[in-house]
């Protein structure tokens, strides 16, 4: 098999070692691997970075952008998920009265940062 390691495949298409194996992890090419564990780079890899430096260009959107959306056309419950934020308007809670929405809001977000500190 001709195939290119990931430094040859680096210097080949631009994109650096560790973008290729971001690339990777994100699911959007999955290169070869030697008997070795070594990654190889063959002509469909290769067109699939160029296509997709091209897509990047094209759109003006990052690579994490793709990578989102790939995940979205694999897992159906989070496109769903994503719909629903995307199509639901903000309501405040029929508990709270209108001058004391945004202090609630507000001290949820304190709430759910402290959680996580």
């Amino acid at each position: 098999m001709d195939a290119l390691t990931i430094n040859e495949a680096s210097t080949t298409t631009g994109w650096s070692a560790r973008m290729l194996r971001y690339v990777e992890q994100a699911g959007l090419i999955a290169p070869a691997r030697s008997a070795s564990g070594y990654r190889l780079y063959g002509p469909e890899q290769l067109q699939r970075l160029r296509t997709l430096k091209e897509l990047l260009t094209h759109f003006e959107v990052s690579l994490s952008d793709v990578a989102f959306a790939a995940r979205l056309g694999n897992d159906p419950e989070l496109a769903e998920a994503v719909r629903g934020w995307l199509t639901t308007e903000a309501a405040r809670p029929a508990h709270v009265e209108l001058e004391d929405w945004l202090r609630f809001e507000q001290d949820k977000h304190e709430r759910l940062l402290a959680a996580v500190s």
